[in-house]
């Protein structure tokens, strides 16, 4: 039997064992007939089913040890509720094995309904949840975006995309001119005002809840670059948009960040392009990644959306000379049918 197959028939006779007490503790009566679906996947080895039985349902995680730690996922929401962040409620939980049992925010992500014409509206209600992200003091004994990180972050662009899926390694002249680009995104990322970072906010993330959003998929936070999040949510993996509604979106974001306290940057025109530089970051990453999820976990599924990572970084080169070394390198790279550079 396959191995996932193995773990969902543990995750089954857990979920036998902690769904009677629940429903004793909560008032709900007996355990009703129930199904058991597949509610999502993701770039990782986490799954996530639903239980859903006479009007009620839970979403279950399944995050195998040793590639997954439901630990970080545990803690930090802990520490979103403390917000009033639309985070889940764990109702029951076995880090050892890797199962959490959650309530269920909906079934519609922010990607699954979004448009031209809601998308004011619902990244009004994503802003606002962002900034109350941003606002919690930063106490809690996480990682910070340091030079380690974010190098081997940006390394994951030459590892993954230039030797693994365009067969090529950088010549002597290549690997200066990458590491004079790693550099200048690197000290600009760390010169910005640190806040807490999801790391992951974007609407393939975020539920349409109530509150709206339900916010998930934040294990990984950091403290961090206070741009990296709002960039993240306008420049997302599975959808793009006009260059000047997310100039617009930005300076909405901005505004309302400067009286509440939020230490973005003064100035506009700066905070743009810390923004620019930090999507740069970012875009560069989530390509080596892609490439990776291929070529390591046989997934191709997820290169289909890198040429819309190279074209936000050209848009970015058009307008930030600074970094005219990275579209002379990527010129100098052979092509691929899936993301030319």
């Amino acid at each position: 039997m396959p191995d996932q197959d193995v773990r969902l028939q543990h995750l089954k006779v857990w979920l036998d064992e902690q769904l009677p007490d629940l429903f004793a503790n909560e008032g709900w009566g007996a355990v009703p007939p129930a199904t058991l679906t597949a509610a999502s996947s993701d770039a990782s080895f986490r799954r996530y089913f639903r239980w859903e039985g006479e009007g009620r349902s839970f979403i279950v995680m399944d995050a195998p040890p040793p590639q997954e730690n439901c630990k970080p996922f545990v803690d930090i929401a802990q520490l979103l509720r403390t917000s009033q962040i639309n985070v889940p409620k764990i109702y029951a939980q076995d880090l050892e094995r890797g199962f959490l049992l959650l309530n269920d925010l909906g079934n519609k992500t922010f990607l699954d309904v979004i448009n031209s014409s809601n998308a004011d509206e619902l990244f009004k209600d994503a802003i606002e949840s962002l900034l109350a992200f941003q606002h919690l003091p930063m106490t809690a004994p996480l990682p910070s975006y340091d030079v380690a990180l974010l190098r081997r972050e940006l390394e994951l662009f030459p590892e993954w995309y230039v030797r693994a899926h365009l067969g090529v390694e950088f010549d002597e002249q290549q690997q200066a001119a990458w590491q004079r680009v790693s550099a200048l995104l690197i000290d600009s990322a760390l010169a910005q005002p640190q806040v807490l970072v999801h790391r992951d906010f974007m609407p393939r993330n975020l539920m349409l809840s109530i509150p709206n959003p339900g916010v998930l998929d934040f294990q990984d936070a950091v403290y961090g670059p206070v741009t990296y999040d709002i960039t993240c949510l306008f420049k997302d993996a599975f959808l793009s948009w006009p260059e000047e509604r997310v100039q617009a979106w930005l300076k909405d974001y901005w505004q309302l960040a400067l009286p509440l306290g939020i230490p973005v940057q003064p100035d506009f025109e700066d905070f743009l392009c810390a923004s620019d530089l930090m999507g740069v970051q970012r875009h560069l990453k989530v390509i080596g990644i892609f490439a990776r999820i291929c070529h390591r976990d046989g997934k191709p599924r997820y290169l289909a959306d890198v040429p819309r990572f190279f074209s936000y970084i050209e848009a970015v080169l058009a307008r930030r000379p600074e970094l005219a070394e990275l579209g002379e390198l990527f010129a100098s790279l052979p092509k691929s049918a899936e993301a030319p550079v």
